[in-house]
């Protein structure tokens, strides 16, 4: 029995001893099973962070050169500003001089800090607040409706790197920002961020954009005028007075009230603000002119080279001759766009020395910059009867000399007159003001056509004339600048005459560039005078008793009426006492319109257009 027991005993202490070993090699296990994965952790963070470093080494690695950053050149201005002194069109980026903080009112650095970066002067060039804020906002909204940076960060991005959004590129600049907060002071970075931040207009800076929008120095902003430069940094295309002033109130409203919630001014300072004035001249900036600018700008390093300087360049452009053209263009083509079939036009408008007071090149200037006035090449049509019958009285022909309107063949071409009928013999004056094609070509097989191909050149015309039969009834495509300036000859009594825009050209401290020298005096006479004097005559009769009745004005008016095969276009071409004009009505497909000739639409926008111009109001 004693036996017994002591082997149980035995037994159960081996059995002891032997879960305690179990027990020991599980803790063991579980604790070298817990080692690894701390191991495991402590490996992946480890190749995280590295990597991140790796990332952020790269950045800082391929950030660009800070020298030539700096030193970045930039593309010189060019403000084009019509004959009234308002602007039309700036061209590259205007800066102006460097203005430092301290010298600006308290209240305009307090409007940019308040709405811009409240934190400035106390965060390290990353604020993790306004971060925070910003992303919680992005989040909740699902969407981009806030940003963080900082305006050290704005600096670093505008001053070094692109616009481009990506992740590199923030990095990049948080790096640089820490680069700036290490190498300058609060003053220096706001100084950078004040005169190099794009404040819209093609203005960079506080000094250019006061001066565009304000017309006065950044140095004497008041109030409102500083809330309203605060306010379109956001988004300067949006919030800029030049392009919409109600909204640019409406955003300097918002940061007079941040001022407020940052107790820079009270309530009752931002209501006297609101009632402040904006500028001089808030808008000094002529609507449209846009193809005429564009036209000029091309046109300013032939007469000054190339340059480094910001420069003004003055013009002819009459606002108000301007204006009446744009608008009986788009009247005319809105109202007959569906049941007409026309969808675009053109219009110039000369005054008797070839200054150019008004061209439209299309209707729609944001949608096509296309220049219809100067780059498009349309057909004439009867428009250039008038070198026809010009070069037979420069032969000897006149006005009552009779020619046949009887059919015509040549080769296979077998022209017709639009009434698809003949009048017999008829007097030059009368196929002229009828338009008569056949009368036209039987006249035209009795001249050199190398001679009416010469007259057409020597007046304007620079675009290719084929020498065929069908020219002479305006086959030849030709520009609608080309046919004002073309008649201008006729006009001027018989001279020489080139279109110009340009009158002085200056740089933006006011040292003169260029200047026109009137050289009137100096013209060639081109065009037999008594030849000119009858064709004025005939001219004036299309108006009076033929197919330009439309264009009939109070005073004087001499023109031609133009219409090419199944009306793809139609013209009118003229002069009154002081202005010539061509206006043209086509598709940009030279797709036929719908009945439109030019004795009916483009008559009727010619004498809008030169009713306005001759009434100087």
């Amino acid at each position: 029995m004693a036996e017994r027991k002591k082997a149980e005993k035995k037994t159960k202490t081996t059995a002891k001893k032997k879960n305690a070993g179990k027990s020991k090699k599980v803790s063991r296990r579980k604790q070298k099973n817990g080692f690894g994965r701390w191991k495991l952790l402590f490996a992946l963070a480890a190749a995280a962070f590295l990597a991140l470093a790796l990332y952020i080494g790269y950045c800082f690695a391929t950030l660009p050169d800070i020298e030539k950053a700096v030193a970045r050149t930039r593309q010189p201005s060019t403000t084009i500003i019509a004959e009234n002194g308002q602007e039309i069109r700036t061209f590259g980026n205007v800066y102006s001089e460097v203005v430092y903080p301290s010298e600006l009112p308290p209240h305009v650095v307090d409007a940019v800090i308040s709405t811009e970066d409240r934190r400035f002067y106390s965060h390290f060039g990353f604020d993790i607040i306004a971060f925070t804020r910003a992303m919680a906002a992005n989040l909740i909204k699902g969407r981009y409706a806030q940003g963080g940076s900082t305006i050290t960060q704005q600096v670093a991005k505008n001053l070094f790197l692109t616009s481009e959004k990506s992740i590199k590129r923030k990095v990049q600049e948080l790096l640089m920002a820490f680069w700036l907060e290490s190498k300058f002071s609060k003053d220096q970075i706001l100084t950078l961020y004040l005169n190099r931040v794009y404040m819209g207009s093609g203005t960079y800076g506080i000094e250019a954009a006061s001066q565009k929008y304000f017309q006065k120095s950044s140095r004497d902003l008041n109030l409102l005028e500083g809330a309203v430069i605060a306010g379109l940094l956001k988004a300067p295309a949006r919030y800029n007075p030049a392009a919409d002033e109600k909204r640019a109130r409406e955003r300097a409203a918002v940061v007079l009230q941040n001022m407020v919630n940052t107790a820079i001014i009270t309530p009752q300072e931002r209501e006297k603000a609101l009632k402040m004035p904006l500028g001089a001249q808030i808008h000094d900036k002529l609507e449209g002119g846009k193809y005429f600018a564009d036209w000029v700008y091309a046109e300013v390093n032939a007469y000054i080279g190339e340059r480094e300087n910001d420069v003004n360049v003055y013009t002819t452009l009459d606002k108000r001759i301007q204006n009446a053209a744009e608008s009986a263009l788009r009247q005319a083509v809105f109202a007959n766009a569906e049941s007409k079939n026309v969808t675009n036009g053109a219009i110039v408008v000369l005054d008797k020395t070839g200054a150019v007071k008004a061209m439209t090149g299309g209707i729609n200037y944001e949608k096509s910059q296309f220049n219809r006035a100067t780059q498009a090449l349309r057909q004439p049509g009867s428009a250039f009867k008038t070198f026809v019958y010009l070069t037979a009285l420069e032969n000897g022909w006149e006005a009552d000399d009779e020619i046949d309107d009887y059919p015509i063949t040549i080769g296979n071409w077998k022209p017709e007159n639009y009434t698809k009928k003949y009048y017999g013999t008829v007097t030059l004056e009368e196929a002229f003001i009828r338009s008569l094609n056949l009368a036209t070509v039987n006249l035209a097989q009795k001249l050199p056509r190398r001679e009416i191909i010469a007259l057409a050149r020597k007046t304007g015309i620079s675009t290719p004339i084929d020498d065929t039969p069908a020219m002479v009834l305006g086959s030849s495509a030709v520009k609608v600048l080309d046919m004002a300036v073309a008649y201008l000859s006729i006009a001027n009594g018989g001279y020489a005459a080139w279109p110009y825009s340009i009158t002085e050209i200056y740089t933006r401290d006011g040292y003169p560039l260029y200047t026109r020298i009137n050289d009137e005096e100096d013209r060639a006479r081109i065009l037999d005078e008594d030849a000119v004097e009858e064709m004025t005559d005939m001219l004036e009769k299309v108006i009076l008793e033929g197919t330009g009745k439309r264009a009939r004005l109070p005073g004087f008016a001499a023109g031609k009426t133009g219409t090419s095969q199944d009306y793809r276009d139609a013209w009118f071409v003229g002069f009154s006492d002081r202005y010539v004009a061509a206006v043209w009505l086509g598709n940009d497909d030279n797709s036929p319109m719908k009945g439109v000739g030019g004795g009916t639409l483009p008559a009727e926008i010619w004498k809008k257009v030169m009713t306005a111009a001759e009434s100087d109001e």
